[in-house]
């Protein structure tokens, strides 16, 4: 990785190294998603390989929720690789797309939704 990518962001897929992640890579996962809603929240994080300020709000996050005790499913999809999907979730939920963005699920209804530094466990 260059020394520009690694302060502004690399055009490379990328998936967050935290392990309480669910991905969104189809339509499937985020019907699963939308699905599990029903039994409990769902957090799904849009975020942008390519931005800086999206990765700093990513990491921020997921110390949040590394150090919570809430019973949320927390779901992460690349908006760049996944951008159709993006655009579904945005058409489905009617929620204008941001980035970086969390949208809370709740019984299939977006219930909740913030971007950039808005983003906090607190909204699940």
């Amino acid at each position: 990785m260059s020394f520009f990518n690694k302060f502004f962001g690399g055009s490379e897929e990328e998936k967050s190294s935290s392990t309480f992640w669910n991905y969104i890579e189809s339509e499937e996962d985020l019907n699963k998603a939308i699905e599990e809603s029903s039994e409990k929240r769902v957090a799904i994080f849009k975020h942008s390989t390519r931005c800086f300020i999206s990765k700093t709000v990513l990491k921020n996050f997921e110390r949040e929720v590394q150090s919570s005790d809430k019973n949320v499913s927390y779901y992460f999809l690349d908006l760049l690789a996944y951008r159709h999907i993006s655009n579904k979730i945005a058409d489905d939920f009617g929620v204008q797309h941001q980035s970086p963005q969390l949208i809370v699920l709740e019984n299939g209804i977006a219930v909740n939704n913030a971007s950039h530094q808005g983003i906090s466990v607190s909204l699940t």
